[in-house]
């Protein structure tokens, strides 16, 4: 750029280097204005330059500028680099780089083929050849271009890519065949390019040889050495590059084969048993191939003087294990070792030598034995003492084939001796035998006899010794005398006497002999045996109780009986099994007892070393910790009866005393319940020996709960106690009554029932009791129930809540108690709750669950089980209830049938009589009583005739079942009499009459007066053999008349008689008392009754019975009711008007 100041009126002219030489425009030089712009600068536009500026219009010029020289430098040169360098191979990766030098920043331009590569601009790039692609690749260049000065490069030269095919290995196998431990080479090349690495191949592609101990890879050599079988197969290779992963064409395979080394072999000559002293010859023979040299071995050491192919030993210094082997200058340089070959030298067999008897005994005759172990024809030497001393025949010395005998031994026949077998094949000569040294006595021989027990027990064994010095004897017995005849012979010089009896004592002898003829000692010392009974041992157990429970005390005895009682010592054992092995006394004590001493035991006596008999085992049996059953009858009281406690221990024990309590709540210090639910207070003579326990109630009712245990043994063993059993009562408590609402017996499920305890008096604490199997005491909690003071209400009943009811007072009084029926069906029974007093009225209601406001049921109702009654009302009613209307009742109608429930009833009240008496009075009641008895036996008697084919109105009652359900009273207070023949029950009572009945003709019209009922039963006996009565006559008629005081004024006792006729029976046996009579006899009672008129007066009822007598065997205790076909009568008492 030119410029001239500023006045734009200027045009430029440019020079290059001479004046003359003006720039003009051209197609690089472009002049604009002030500006020349030189494009694509080449070196020709070097040079100096200068300008000048001029007006044309005005032929001005200005003054030359300063001259400036324009440098043009060369551009880059760019050039190709190649990766690798030298031959390319197929499959090879080729990398070009593009190299310019100065400067940085470059963007690279390929070409291949003078064609631009648009995507190629790296400084670098990688051309892979294809695996078949060979030949002409193709010619690459490149340049670059930046932004700054310079901007370009100039292109390098063209550089050509050639591929080359891959080539194939060569593989050379140096020695092929080889024989074993030979070293083989294996040569592997490609070309002669050194880049190359080698992979060896043997059989498989995946088997690739690899370095060890005998496998050398040196570059392209594999080296195999001490060639083995193992090393035979194919064998081939291939070059590889490993850097370009690049690999050859697999070289053709060679297979390397290995065959076997020549054998040697040792024979030996002569082929015979060898003996010491042989000797033998040994050659060593190698198949194909010569010029062997042979090594021997013996023992696998070599020896070096033997290179020959035989050689010649001595035996027996040169026995063992014989090898050869052959080395050779050419291929195979040796040959494989022989087998070994054993040159075993067989021993001479072995002479043995017997002397028999050794020690011998002067006189006594000695036979020497000689024997070869193998071969036969043996002839044999002897030697005695020395190798030149040959024992010969003589008047003493026997030689027979293998045997030598001396007669009549004598000192001058003591030594060595000894022999050898000769014979005339081989082996020719036996061993010598081991010397035998003879020994001859200077005295006759002595038997010691001995035993090993003297003093022994029946059944023993005893075991006698005859010792004597030397062997080979025989062993004569004697008894009694040593010139008697023997008891046996034994080859052993023992003898055992086994079994032993009280006849096998006595003293013993011995002697023994041997040879033949027999050579006898001297007799031995007698030896005395004694034999004894053996006696017995005696299991006693202390207490006698073979069953015992856990932790009580039983001890053993063991007494030896027949054997004195000291010094013995015991062993006990268990099921056959010792487990007192040592014991001083004789008893064995077991405290306290558990399960695992249940066992078989027996006992036996020892003293010193002899036994008793064992004893018979005694089994003793351990068992759990009793718990007796107590039972109650009756369970509900009948006032006056007497009640029964039972208590039962259902093991089979014996010896039992039993305690008796009665259950009170729960106090500290008394003996109590396991679970606290009662503490328990003795009752008087608490402890009997007897297992039941009769209350009689006197004062206050017994009502409550009762509890035994039982006990035995010193110290005493107790069992547990009992449950709880409960004796309760119907009638009202003077202090507290138990009543219930609905106030009936039974109710349905699902309606409400409330239990109320009414107080009387000051008696507080009272707690609702329920009793099912065992009894549990009642909190009335509020999940099932309400409570308001005394009074605890069920709300929704199930059936479950049956059972009996009571009230219990914190210091253990008892209210009534109810018993309760749940009933899931549709119909109940309404009775009285309590028992009812005779002459009341009893009305009895069946009731319907859905009709309990108007019952209008047709129903029938059953009393005991028997139809008694139909009704249209659902009610039954009885007007003046007696005892024999007491019973169990139940209804049934079209709707179902009631459970059932017992009612009860009371015996009014009797008044006793005035304490007044008149004799008058007396005498007149006695004539009237007997008037009254005289009447009445006639009609029994007549009654009792008609009976016996009729039986009356016979009612056939099955018992009833125990039950809470069950008012025992039946038993006591009933108006039925249980009796039985065979399995029919005959029952027949009168019923009181209505007021105009003839039973009341002879009460007073004044007022009421007691009526006389019958019972009546006709009963026949078995036949039985019994005892003789000691009545006086055949049939008697006997009355026993008790007498009581009457006045006029007042009550008056009367009198009453008991009446008998009997047929006297013959009987065996003699009777202890007079009874009451058994059968066909009339009886009579006569009992008290009062009845108003001016004052009390007591009448009579009889109970007669007319029986027939059966013989009996058995001697009869006491007096008892008629059991079968009998006539009873008992009057029962009823109101009339008074006189």
């Amino acid at each position: 750029m030119c410029s001239v100041g500023s006045d734009n009126s200027w045009s430029y002219k440019w020079y290059n280097d001479r004046t003359d030489n003006v720039v003009s425009q051209s197609v690089r030089h472009t002049i604009t204005g002030e500006t020349l712009t030189i494009s694509r600068a080449a070196e020709s536009d070097q040079g100096q330059y200068w300008c000048q500026g001029e007006i044309q219009s005005r032929s001005i010029s200005s003054i030359i500028s300063d001259s400036v020289t324009i440098t043009v430098n060369a551009l880059p040169v760019a050039s190709v680099s190649v990766s690798p360098q030298g031959l390319l191979y197929s499959g090879d990766t080729v990398s070009l780089q593009c190299v310019i030098p100065d400067y940085t920043d470059w963007t690279y331009y390929w070409s291949k083929d003078n064609k631009h590569l648009p995507d190629e601009t790296s400084k670098v790039i990688d051309i892979t050849i294809h695996i078949t692609q060979t030949g002409l690749v193709g010619q690459y260049r490149c340049e670059g271009t930046r932004t700054d000065q310079p901007q370009r490069s100039q292109p390098s030269d063209d550089i050509t890519i050639i591929v080359t095919a891959l080539p194939k290995a060569t593989l050379t196998v140096e020695p092929n065949p080889v024989f074993p431990g030979e070293t083989v080479t294996l040569m592997c090349s490609v070309g002669s390019d050194s880049i190359w690495n080698y992979q060896w191949y043997k059989d498989r592609n995946d088997n690739v040889v690899s370095q060890s101990v005998r496998h050398t890879i040196t570059r392209d050599t594999l080296t195999i050495s001490r060639a083995a079988e193992s090393d035979q197969g194919l064998y081939w290779c291939q070059g590889e590059i490993q850097s370009r992963s690049i690999s050859s064409i697999i070289s053709d395979s060679v297979t390397i084969t290995l065959n076997a080394l020549p054998r040697a072999s040792v024979s030996i000559s002569p082929q015979f048993d060898l003996y010491p002293g042989d000797r033998v010859t040994l050659q060593c023979d190698i198949s194909d191939y010569t010029d062997w040299t042979y090594y021997w071995f013996i023992d696998n050491q070599l020896l070096p003087s033997q290179t020959r192919k035989t050689i010649t030993i001595s035996l027996p210094d040169q026995a063992g294990q014989y090898q050869c082997v052959g080395m050779r200058r050419g291929r195979p340089q040796k040959s494989y070792y022989s087998s070994a070959l054993p040159i075993i030298v067989t021993a001479l067999p072995k002479t043995t030598l017997t002397v028999k008897p050794n020690p011998a005994y002067p006189g006594e005759t000695v036979t020497l034995m000689c024997s070869v172990e193998s071969y036969s024809s043996w002839n044999y030497q002897w030697y005695k003492d020395r190798n030149d001393n040959v024992v010969s025949q003589s008047d003493r010395h026997t030689i027979t084939g293998d045997t030598l005998t001396i007669s009549r031994a004598a000192e001058s026949d003591q030594g060595q001796y000894w022999c050898e077998g000769n014979r005339v094949s081989r082996p020719t000569s036996s061993q010598p035998s081991n010397a035998i040294t003879l020994t001859v006595k200077d005295s006759h021989p002595t038997a010691a006899l001995s035993s090993d027990k003297e003093d022994v027990f029946t059944g023993d064994s005893v075991t006698l010794s005859c010792n004597v010095e030397s062997s080979g004897w025989k062993f004569y017995w004697y008894r009694h005398r040593p010139d008697s005849t023997r008891v046996t012979t034994t080859s052993g010089y023992s003898y055992t006497l086994s079994r032993l009896s009280v006849s096998d004592g006595g003293q013993y002898w011995c002697r023994a002999g041997r040879g033949d003829p027999v050579y006898y000692t001297l007799y031995s010392d007698p030896v005395q045996i004694n034999i004894t009974e053996r006696p017995v041992a005696v299991l006693i157990l202390q207490p006698n109780w073979t069953q015992i429970f856990i932790r009580e005390t039983v001890t053993m005895r063991c007494d030896i009986q027949g054997g004195g009682d000291t010094d013995w010592d015991y062993r006990w054992y268990k099921k056959g099994q010792l487990f007192s092995p040592f014991n001083t006394k004789p008893e064995y004590r077991i405290s306290p007892a558990y399960w695992s001493n249940s066992s078989s035991y027996t006992c036996v006596g020892v003293k010193r070393n002899k036994l008793s008999k064992i004893s018979e085992a005694v089994q003793l049996t351990v068992s759990d910790q009793p718990q007796p059953v107590l039972s109650i009858s009756p369970q509900w009281l009948n006032p006056g009866a007497s009640v029964m406690l039972s208590c039962g221990v259902k093991e089979l024990s014996t010896d039992w005393r039993f305690s008796w309590y009665r259950t009170v709540p729960y106090r500290v210090g008394l003996p109590s319940l396991s679970d606290k639910s009662y503490s328990l207070q003795p009752l008087s003579d608490n402890v009997t020996s007897e297992d039941s326990y009769t209350l009689i109630p006197a004062g206050a009712a017994p009502t409550g709960g009762y509890v035994c245990r039982a006990g035995r043994g010193d110290p005493v063993y107790y069992t547990l106690y009992s449950e709880p059993q409960f004796l309760w009562s119907g009638d009202l408590h003077p202090s507290v009554s138990l009543t219930v609402n609905p106030n009936r017996t039974q109710h349905f499920t699902s309606k409400s029932l409330s239990l109320i305890c009414e107080l009387k008096g000051n008696s507080t604490g009272w707690r609702l009791k329920r009793y099912t199997e065992t009894a549990w005491q009642s909190q009335c909690p509020s999940t099932w129930r309400s409570i308001t003071k005394s009074t605890c209400t069920i709300t929704s009943l199930d059936t479950w809540y049956s059972g009996v009811f009571w009230c219990e007072s914190g210091s253990g009084e008892y209210s009534n108690a109810v018993n309760i029926t749940v009933n899931d069906g549709d119909v109940i029974l309404e009775s009285p709750v309590h028992p009812v007093t005779e002459g009341d009225s009893v009305t009895l209601t069946c009731v319907f669950r859905y009709q309990e406001t108007n019952p209008k049921l047709k129903t029938d109702f059953y009393k005991d089980g028997v139809l008694i009654k139909n009704e249209t009302t659902g009610e039954m009613t009885i007007p003046t209830v007696s005892k024999s209307d007491e019973g169990f009742y139940k209804c049934k109608s079209g709707e179902g049938e009631s459970p059932e429930s017992w009612v009860a009833v009371r015996v009014s009240p009797v008044v006793s009589p005035g304490s007044s008496t008149s004799v008058l009075v007396g005498v007149v009641v006695g004539l009237v009583v007997a008037g009254v008895l005289l009447v009445i036996l006639l009609v029994l008697l007549w009654r009792y005739q008609n009976r016996k084919g009729s039986r009356f109105n016979r009612i056939f009652w099955p018992p009833q079942p125990q039950s809470t359900n069950q008012d025992p009273q039946q038993d006591q207070g009933s108006g039925y009499t249980h009796q039985q023949h065979g399995d029919t029950n005959i029952y027949d009572t009168i019923h009181p009459s209505d007021n105009n009945d003839n039973d009341a003709a002879g009460a007073s019209a004044a007022g009421p007066s007691h009526v006389t009922y019958a019972q009546i039963q006709l009963k026949k006996l078995d036949k039985k053999k019994k005892e003789k009565r000691n009545y006086p006559q055949e049939n008697p008629v006997y009355s026993e008349v008790k007498t009581g005081k009457a006045t006029a004024a007042g009550p008056v006792d009367v009198t009453y008689a008991e009446v008998d006729l009997q047929k006297k029976v013959k009987a065996k046996k003699k009777r202890e008392t007079a009874t009451p009579p058994e059968a066909e006899s009339v009886y009579s009672l006569v009992k008290p009754y009062t009845a108003p008129a001016a004052g009390p007066v007591d009448v009579t009822y009889a109970e007669v019975d007319l029986q027939k007598r059966a013989k009996v065997k058995k001697k009869r205790e006491r007096a008892t009711p008629p059991e079968a076909d009998s006539v009873y009568s008992r009057l029962k008492p009823r109101s009339c008007p008074g006189p």
